[in-house]
């Protein structure tokens, strides 16, 4: 406001509230008396006038009403306006009784309210008015016009953003929406166009107004992925870019701006409802304790560690043997988490010494074990380095938490330990059957134990999406393996608010399923990739079947025959419970691996396994090999 200091913008709103207030009095009083205010009347004016000055100065102080801001005004701020005119009015009432009685003119105090506070929503709905359009000067004149998908409360915000941010240089042209209640309605001075199949009618025809439509903005965040796809695919029709605004978490924590609008991921085509979480079972768990999360530099340990550090540990213990990564996500977590502390531990699971250390050093109370080789196609080469870092590692970490007292252990299972057929999935069911045979509290153990089995994750290390993107950047192919391979996919933050609110419901010795929905075709997935990127498959790029990979299922499966499935207070949680083994059967169980381990036999190693997940079904080499061995024994007895 004219280049002036905080103070003395301040000392300007106080005197133009000053003027509000008794310019609204006065008005009362010249209408109750049909502007000839009688000479026994102005004792009375003069008073109240002092009267209305103390009080509601005071309580407009008190609401903050004095403060600037006002060319944000919203409805918000209008209902917080009417509460302290209401509080204002009634005080200047109370007062005006005590001192005067029924002398004054009670109609004044009923104008004097309207008055007042119609002139202070009038003088800042001017000042928004004001600089959204009266300075709007002609270096911000619009260099694009584009199209809003969707006439919610998501566009409507994104509309008012662009009008608050004149040199953004967009101007919408109009608003496209299937509701037919909406149709030919003109919402904040913008006309609905039509629906949208007819968007690539509305741009040709608002061509030939020449008017060139540059971009469209989706505006709905809390689409199903199919309307989503849809709208994508109406966009195209019309040979248009598109972009869209955030989830309603985003929304929730801050409306929708110009920074936030981006291009529309796979994420976004999953279109799954809003997790509901319960919050407060997770702050009771988490606030005031020290957390611990291995492999914490990791795509998954990265973010459960963003989504503990909101719910205010007494310390995060950052468990990772990556240097790089582990400087990473500790600067990150110190820069978003400023009162939380964090303590990053260079360490490696597959060291006893080092895991227990940490736990011991800071008295650790919850455990997150995200720490894992997870590559099926990698691991079926490096048998022993899986079953070194997967089951042994695991080993590790539960006895070091055993030895402890640590309260909570959660591991990180995957659904490839369902019916296994590669290495990697195999370890995971080994390290499931590991934690799931310690003690629950109700037998007497210290720690609750529990795994959490899903699926894919989209955008974590090794997923699809970061491989069909480099795929894609390079002109093709994008490489599948089958035509028929599905998956089952989630977000990076949905599982992890998943795995949080399975961490609640544990009472010891549980594997929890994270429902996930509908299995996605790898093959449609890589389609939606190649459009989103602005390219039509196997026009632009191609897509080109390889053939499954060493260990590979078409389908990922969530539950093992003989599971039984028990339901949670949550609609996306299950619980599965299958035979439990005896904790100390498998203690000399691993002693065995840990034989044949040092040993490197890796034969020796799937056979032993084998024993203890009989279901595993090896292909390719390890399959040959440990049949050929099946028979050499058979042969020898």
């Amino acid at each position: 406001m004219w280049n002036l200091s905080a103070r003395e913008r301040r000392c300007v709103l106080r005197l133009f509230l000053a003027v509000v207030i008794a310019s609204s009095l006065v008005t009362a009083f010249l209408l109750r008396f049909e502007y000839a205010i009688p000479r026994a009347e102005l004792a009375n004016l003069r008073g109240g006038l002092a009267i209305a000055l103390g009080v509601k100065l005071m309580v407009f102080y008190f609401s903050r009403a004095e403060r600037g801001g006002w060319r944000y005004s919203g409805i918000a701020d209008l209902y917080q306006l009417l509460r302290a005119n209401l509080i204002a009015s009634a005080g200047f009432t109370i007062g005006a009784l005590a001192v005067y009685g029924g002398a004054f003119p009670r109609s004044v105090y009923c104008i004097d309210f309207l008055l007042c506070f119609l002139a202070m929503a009038a003088a800042r709905v001017g000042v928004r008015i004001y600089y959204e359009s009266a300075q709007a000067s002609p270096a911000a004149a619009p260099t694009k016009n584009v199209l809003i998908y969707g006439a919610g409360s998501a566009a409507m915000a994104l509309l008012r953003e662009i009008r608050s941010n004149p040199a953004i240089g967009w101007q919408v042209r109009g608003l496209v929406d299937d509701d037919p209640r909406k149709a030919g309605l003109t919402l904040m001075g913008v006309p609905v166009v039509g629906c949208g199949r007819q968007v690539a009618l509305i741009v040709d025809r608002l061509r030939r107004r020449h008017i060139r439509i540059d971009q469209i903005v989706i505006a709905m965040p809390s689409v199903s992925g199919r309307k989503l796809t849809e709208a994508l695919a109406n966009c195209r029709a019309a040979g248009l870019p598109c972009k869209t605004v955030p989830g309603v978490a985003a929304l929730l924590t801050g409306g929708v701006s110009i920074s936030q609008v981006r291009d529309v991921s796979t994420d976004d085509l999953l279109g799954r409802k809003p997790v509901r979480l319960d919050e407060e079972l997770i702050r009771r768990s988490i606030e005031g304790n020290v957390v611990m999360v291995t492999g914490g530099g990791g795509s998954i340990g990265s973010e459960l560690c963003r989504q503990l550090a909101s719910f205010r540990p007494a310390r995060l213990i950052v468990f990772e043997r990556s240097e790089s990564d582990l400087f990473a996500i500790d600067r990150e977590l110190t820069a978003s988490y400023g009162g939380v502390k964090v303590t990053p531990v260079v360490g490696d699971i597959r060291e006893y010494a080092s895991v227990e250390r940490a736990i011991r050093s800071w008295r650790v109370t919850s455990i997150f074990h995200a720490a894992a080789y997870k590559h099926v196609p990698v691991m079926e080469s490096h048998v022993l380095e899986a079953v070194k870092n997967n089951v042994l590692g695991t080993r590790n970490v539960v006895r070091a938490a055993v030895k402890n007292g640590v309260r909570n252990f959660l591991m990180i299972s995957s659904d490839k330990a369902v019916n296994p057929t590669n290495v990697m999935g195999l370890t995971k069911r080994v390290a499931e059957l590991l934690v799931s045979a310690r003690p629950s509290p109700e037998e007497g153990s210290q720690t609750k134990f529990v795994s959490v089995r899903f699926g894919n994750v989209l955008g974590s290390n090794g997923s699809v999406v970061p491989l069909f993107r480099e795929q894609i950047a390079a002109g093709g192919p994008v490489t599948v393996t089958h035509p028929e391979m599905r998956r089952y996919f989630m977000t990076i933050a949905e599982a992890v608010q998943l795995v949080l609110q399975a961490s609640t419901m544990s009472k010891g010795s549980e594997i929890f399923v994270l429902d996930m929905g509908e299995p996605v075709p790898i093959v449609n997935l890589a389609r939606e990739m190649i459009r989103l990127s602005g390219y039509e498959p196997d026009v632009d790029i191609e897509i080109r079947f390889t053939g499954t990979r060493p260990g590979e299922k078409l389908f990922e499966e969530l539950v093992l025959d003989g599971e039984q499935m028990l339901p949670t207070y949550h609609e996306k949680i299950r619980i599965f419970q299958g035979a439990r083994l005896d904790a100390e059967a498998m203690e000399r169980w691993l002693e065995d691996v840990e034989r044949a381990v040092a040993r490197e036999d890796e034969l020796g190693l799937l056979r032993r396994m084998k024993e203890l997940v009989p279901e595993y079904q090896p292909v390719g080499n390890w399959r040959d090999s440990l049949e050929a061995g099946r028979l050499e024994s058979a042969a020898a007895s």
